[in-house]
């Protein structure tokens, strides 16, 4: 091997070369060194971490020791008094061969493979993109989809709501049929009882359910313009996030169960802490959650929140309504019922008595003709020729016997007083016989009054019972309310 021998030190007097020449190159040998080791320096810095520096006052393979020993795998005990080597939980490249995890280097430069890398930066940037916009597309789908129910469910218990308003209102209608029925009664017999009593309560009791109804009604389709509101809105962010995933053929329900949660609106249930899936993220106004997605699924949360009370309360009411509505009914028929019994019982007490006056006019009359019988047998016959012998005042007997003073016969006299008090008699019957007509002929009169009011309760109560059937509806009853007379109904066509 060639050995290099110590540079030959000459004196300054031996020197041949200039002073000036020899420190100009001298300087620039010392410039030159120090430049190839602060770029060696430099270059080394840009190809490893910063903390893998080598301390200048360290040894080297002391600060490789020091360096290399968080990368090692660690022992750690099992179950079974064993042990088992596991890699350091940090992240980085795993050598299982040689049982070290060295963490991930961040270069300054770029490497060879740099163009690849940020392809790869670019996809994963544009795949995680087009994940979020399609968990987002599912999930306004998914909120989309439950305001699509929550809307059928309204429009539902609407029409149930209103198909009760309707049987409200032609409760309303059949009270004024009732009302105007009952109107047709005679005069005696319009004086109010508890049955009109009865027609004005229910009158008022279903101007309320019809007012309160009407309220829901109109709430409820306020709610209804909200939900279908909501309901654009979603379509219309869940169709621009689809956008960004027009060529990714996967269904959004299996976005939502990788996800591990069913909806982020759903409130049919109450998670559970162990079930609980991704959480909500932060919304983003560049990103694919944006604030205007947050705050259309909070509205549509609130919405859903606020439908299911509505459609409770709706619910509620109208059955409390219809319940209500037939008690009512109930009651009203049967005040109608026994207004209908009281009525027969009294038909049947003057009925009694129009048969036992009848009896007495009856005989009232025979008598009296049995009078005026007799009236004529006392007063005699018209014709002097046709008395008998015996009635005659001339006769030899009366005539003998009348020859005395004072020896007048009282015969004639008591005739005239005789026809005169049964004349007097006679008027006095025919005058309790007219009064008993006149009485019989009221009795009657207010036994048929009685019979219309009877008629008239029985035609209201199954007229109420006809037009609350459920097949009847509001228009058939409505037909009836018109300007016509019951006694004279319209002409069928």
């Amino acid at each position: 091997m060639p050995v290099l021998a110590p540079p030959v030190e000459y004196s300054q007097n031996t020197r041949v070369g200039a002073p000036a020449w020899r420190d100009a190159t001298l300087a620039q040998a010392l410039k030159a060194h120090q430049l190839t080791d602060r770029c060696g320096q430099e270059a080394v810095t840009m190809w490893q971490p910063k903390d893998s520096v080598r301390d200048p006052h360290v040894a080297h393979h002391l600060c490789r020791a020091a360096y290399i020993r968080p990368w090692r795998f660690r022992s750690e005990m099992v179950k079974g008094r064993g042990t088992v080597e596991m890699p350091p939980p940090d992240e980085g490249v795993t050598l299982w061969k040689s049982k070290m995890k060295p963490p991930a280097w961040h270069a300054h430069l770029p490497l060879p493979l740099n163009r690849d890398a940020r392809a790869l930066q670019t996809a994963e940037v544009v795949q995680a993109h087009a994940r979020g916009a399609r968990l987002t597309a599912a999930r306004l789908g998914r909120a989309q989809q439950q305001i699509n129910g929550q809307l059928r469910l309204l429009q539902r218990q609407r029409e149930a709501t209103d198909h009760r308003l309707s049987e409200v209102r032609k409760g309303l209608l059949i009270n004024q049929q009732s009302v105007k029925l009952r109107g047709y009664r005679p005069k005696s017999e319009k004086i109010p009882d508890k049955a009109d009593s009865m027609l004005t309560w229910e009158k008022e009791e279903l101007m309320n359910m019809k007012r309160k109804m009407e309220k829901d009604m109109e709430n409820s389709e306020a709610l209804l313009k909200s939900l279908a509101s909501c309901r654009d809105t979603l379509a219309f962010y869940c169709k621009e996030r689809l956008q960004a995933v027009d060529l990714m053929n996967k269904p959004l329900d299996k976005v939502l169960e990788q996800a591990g949660r069913h909806s982020w609106v759903n409130l049919s249930h109450v998670q559970t802490p162990s079930t609980q899936g991704q959480k909500t993220p932060p919304p983003d106004p560049v990103g694919t959650y944006t604030p205007e997605c947050a705050s259309a699924l909070c509205e549509a949360k609130r919405l859903l929140m606020e439908s299911k009370d509505t459609l409770q309360e709706m619910a509620k009411e109208e059955e409390e309504i219809r319940e209500k509505q037939q008690l009512i009914s109930d009651r009203v028929c049967a005040s109608l019922t026994q207004k209908m019994r009281e009525t027969s019982e009294l038909k049947e007490r003057m009925n009694m008595t129009l048969g036992l006056m009848r009896g007495t006019i009856h005989r009232c009359k025979k008598f009296n003709q049995e009078m005026y019988v007799t009236n004529d047998l006392v007063k005699g016959p018209l014709s002097k020729s046709h008395l008998e012998t015996r009635e005659k005042l001339d006769r030899p007997t009366v005539r003998v016997y009348q020859r005395h003073v004072g020896t007048q016969l009282p015969e004639a006299m008591r005739l005239a007083q005789g026809t005169d008090k049964l004349q007097r008699h006679i008027s006095h019957l025919e005058k309790n016989l007219e009064d008993m007509l006149t009485m019989h002929k009221s009795l009657a009169d207010t036994l048929n009054c009685k019979k219309i009011g009877h008629d008239v309760d029985y035609n209201v109560v199954r007229l109420r019972l006809r037009q609350r059937h459920p097949h009847v509806c509001y228009q058939q009853a409505q037909d009836l309310v018109r300007d016509w007379d019951p006694r004279t109904p319209p002409p069928r066509v």
